[in-house]
């Protein structure tokens, strides 16, 4: 799938023709394909049983929760925005949806457990909330979305608190049950919806005026508003929408580990960060999209099952992971200097 790097500036176009200039314009797009091919080469030789077809479907079932929350958190930073909260909403409302299967409906006399439709509604409008809490928070009152999401990330920690209380639920929806853990023609139904969600983000970035709006913010906030566009409406739409794609995640996640529990998703957040950075998305916004998340996931998918392919201390795979964020992060920064200096 090729990357939504559609938001371009007059500059762009000025840049000299040839081999480097390119090469140099295209560093964050390039750097993570090859760490991609070079991550694969190096396991395949490392371990026999890394480069076989149920391995690679391993792969994608292991990035399908990450792959679900990171479209969301996509829009966010193309809009050069930050969401920390995404891991404590998928949390919640994996959390909510096993809480509310469990409960009895107030207005059913039959005292028969919550149909599980409403349990999903019910838990999809609760992620739904805590995102536009985090665009009233961001565009209505300015806090910056990096302390936004940050509290949100607490409260949000604090409603599973208070959800499961200790607990672990194990009861979700039938509908839930299925696309969290279970497979058609031996395909997992949690790849098919995970890839159908970056497909359909895509789509929206790519074809749809709202993913045009999207880069027009991230790339130039200020241009934006003198073009017209409601950019505030359009920030608090991304930070929904990064809210809505957790929740899904969450609901799946559960599902698909078997259980919900509390700090059950605090790994995802690093995971979906690093995979919409690694994958060359820029931090400063209006350049990536969901391609780049698509490859971004396959190196961490990649790097994760690898390393558990080889003889490898444990603690040394986080020093590892991390040096590879520090090295996505160093060629976004270098790339952004790039442009500016292409603009100059």
């Amino acid at each position: 799938m090729a990357s939504s790097d559609s938001a371009t500036s007059p500059a762009d176009h000025k840049r000299p023709r040839g081999l480097a200039p390119f090469l140099r314009s295209q560093m964050r797009n390039i750097a993570p394909f090859l760490t991609l091919i070079f991550l694969s080469a190096f396991f395949a030789i490392a371990s026999p049983s890394f480069a076989t077809i149920d391995n690679v479907g391993n792969i994608l079932t292991q990035v399908s929760v990450t792959g679900i929350i990171a479209v969301g958190l996509t829009f966010v930073i193309l809009c050069a925005e930050i969401d920390l909260s995404i891991a404590s909403i998928a949390n919640v409302t994996g959390i909510a949806v096993a809480y509310f299967t469990l409960q009895e409906s107030y207005v059913n006399i039959a005292n028969v457990p919550m149909p599980g439709t409403v349990a999903i509604l019910l838990a999809l409008a609760l992620c739904a909330l805590l995102g536009l809490v985090n665009a009233l928070g961001l565009t209505m009152i300015g806090i910056p979305s990096f302390i936004m999401t940050l509290a949100m990330m607490q409260i949000a920690a604090g409603v599973s608190a208070l959800l499961v209380r200790g607990q672990i639920a194990y009861k979700v929806p039938d509908l839930i049950t299925t696309l969290g853990s279970g497979s058609i023609g031996g395909i997992p139904w949690i790849v098919i919806v995970a890839a159908v969600m970056l497909l359909g983000g895509h789509l929206v970035l790519t074809y749809t005026r709202f993913g045009r709006y999207v880069y027009m913010v991230g790339g130039n906030r200020e241009a934006a508003e003198f073009a017209g566009l409601n950019v505030k409406l359009i920030l608090g739409s991304v930070m929904v929408i990064s809210a809505v794609c957790s929740g899904i995640g969450g609901m799946l996640g559960v599902a698909h580990f078997g259980s919900a529990q509390q700090n059950e998703f605090d790994t995802y957040l690093l995971d979906s960060i690093a995979a919409v950075v690694v994958g060359g998305t820029s931090l400063f916004g209006g350049r990536g999209g969901i391609g780049n998340t698509i490859v971004g996931l396959f190196v961490l998918g990649v790097l994760n099952n690898g390393l558990d392919h080889v003889n490898i201390d444990s603690f040394l795979k986080i020093l590892i992971r991390g040096l590879i964020l520090l090295a996505a992060l160093i060629i976004n920064v270098y790339a952004q200097r790039l442009r500016e200096q292409a603009a100059d």
